[in-house]
């Protein structure tokens, strides 16, 4: 199957540079060949944007994250590549009876009392959707796998890994700071749920269990699965960014869009679990006022350190303080040898005052992140692959929210949700499988200690130690190699470590008892 998806990517790539190729030759000799606008960039962005969507949703998926990369997609390709989108053609639905008779049986009809088979309500490059009412009564969506979807993918995945491997050896100096085979892994672990509707299924729940806090979102329940159907409850309501303006007043729209923001943010900085696709083709709002969040098979899962950097950068941009934002924003990845931390840090505390409190209107969020990226980038630093999911999510939820109340501010949403996320925090910290963690850590250091004593006065007596000193991550005194921050095992460190333990089982107790407590918007 690899073979046969790389000759098909090969045809179709072939296919578009041979169409490129003609259109710059008549460009150069004075036969502009049927321009849409005379932009030659344009022409070329379109051309790249139609090919990705040839190739299929892999490539869709990895267009998508390259449109948030500034630090090595050109502005004019990212403007286009934003605009890529998973839509397919209709096919009959006939082409998906044999996926249904071998997942549910061959009796599977008698599941549903109507399906609606005319029209599906999506189709994608992966599944085809259908409105239905089950045996129970209950109105729901039949989501069915395209046949041969699954191994075009697992296809496709290889090539890339192909791909990939001779872009690191072609362009090392490139790989160092934007490492495309681990964004690509990030990538294919989120294409993997997609493929596998139990894990959609699985997400969903999970989904469900953290908007049971929001009055206003809803996330639909799944009443049948198998690896290649999902039966769900059937979502009511429109597009956000199709909803008419009389459809909400003005309060009515304020409040859910506040609501949608702390929903997210609750999923990236509590749960460490996020829906990676929150565009406003997935976000369904009813006349009620409540948003349906559907499409639960592409979500992103990051660790408790990266969570809270990310935290950080919220924080200190809330806060109008370049500084914090610039070392936070360092915490999430790696400086490399030609790394020049201050000179990003200057360049994050010229931009940082603009974005404080602007709103929506005034401030494109994906814009500053996207800012970021290319200062660090062009300051030698590596972000952690994990970044692009996350910078997907964010900047699709953004633009969904924008359509709804594009009065909101990023920083009053910050600032309204960071109490509470402080509590889940510090509960977490406080817990007794973190109090574990840290006393596992001091009985490593007690021990590790006399040996590295030891090895240290061998250097010594020898006259093989050596100080190593630098003044900042990424600003070494001297030439070294990659940095990275060292441990520093001493005193301090064990009696922090046992502080923590008895800080534990006190604050435990002091924050187990608060409750949540929700707050209007008030700007």
């Amino acid at each position: 199957m690899p073979h046969g998806r790389g000759r098909r990517t090969a045809r179709i790539a072939s296919r578009s540079l041979a169409g490129e190729a003609a259109r710059a030759a008549r460009v150069r000799h004075g036969r502009p060949g049927d321009p849409l606008d005379g932009d030659t960039k344009l022409h070329r962005a379109r051309a790249i944007r139609r090919t990705l969507e040839d190739l299929g949703p892999l490539y869709i998926k990895v267009g998508q994250i390259l449109a948030t990369r500034p630090d090595f997609v050109p502005d004019y390709i990212r403007d286009e590549l934003a605009c890529l989108n998973d839509r397919a053609d209709a096919v009959p639905f006939s082409r998906f009876e044999p996926v249904l008779a071998a997942e549910l049986g061959s009796d599977w009809r008698t599941l549903f009392r109507e399906i609606q088979t005319e029209q599906p309500l999506g189709t994608a490059s992966l599944a085809q959707v259908y409105k239905a009412v089950n045996a129970q009564g209950i109105q729901c969506a039949i989501k069915v796998q395209r046949p041969g979807a699954e191994e075009a993918v697992l296809g496709d995945m290889a090539v890339t890994r192909t791909v990939a491997r001779l872009i690191a050896k072609v362009f090392p100096h490139f790989s160092e700071v934007v490492d495309i085979a681990a964004m690509l892994e990030v990538l294919f672990t989120v294409m993997r749920d997609e493929l596998d509707f139990t894990r959609e299924a699985r997400n969903m729940r999970e989904g469900r269990r953290i908007a049971r806090d929001f009055k206003r979102i809803r996330v639909p329940k799944p009443l049948l699965v198998t690896p290649r159907v999902l039966v769900q409850t059937y979502a009511e309501g429109v597009p956000i960014n199709q909803l008419k303006e009389d459809s909400l007043s003005e309060k009515q729209r304020k409040k859910l869009a506040y609501e949608l923001i702390e929903f997210m943010f609750r999923s990236y900085f509590t749960e460490r679990f996020f829906h990676a696709d929150p565009h406003p083709g997935n976000i369904l709002v009813g006349s009620d006022g409540k948003a349906h969040v559907i499409d639960w098979g592409m979500v992103g899962r990051i660790d408790r350190d990266t969570s809270v950097a990310v935290l950080g950068t919220f924080l200190a941009m809330a806060r109008n303080d370049g500084t914090a934002l610039a070392k936070q924003w360092v915490n999430l990845g790696t400086a490399t040898p030609w790394s020049n931390v201050s000179a990003f840090t200057r360049d994050v505390s010229r931009v940082v005052p603009r974005w404080t409190d602007a709103s929506l209107e005034e401030l494109n969020f994906g814009v500053a992140l996207m800012t970021l990226l290319r200062y660090s980038s062009s300051r030698g630093i590596q972000i952690t692959p994990l970044t692009s999911v996350a910078g997907k999510s964010v900047t699709n939820i953004e633009g969904s929210v924008r359509c709804l109340y594009p009065r909101l501010k990023l920083s009053t949403a910050v600032r309204r949700v960071l109490k509470d996320i402080m509590r889940d925090l510090l509960l977490e910290t406080f817990s007794g499988e973190q109090a574990a963690q840290v006393g596992l850590h001091v009985l490593t250091l007690m021990t590790q200690g006399p040996a590295q004593l030891q090895a240290a006065l061998g250097d010594v007596s020898d006259r093989q130690f050596a100080v190593q000193a630098r003044t900042n991550v990424g600003d070494p005194i001297g030439h070294g190699g990659r940095h990275r921050a060292g441990a520093r095992i001493g005193p301090l460190t064990i009696a922090a470590a046992g502080a923590s333990l008895q800080a534990g089982r006190r604050g435990r107790a002091m924050f187990a008892s608060a409750g949540k407590r929700r707050r209007e918007p008030q700007d």
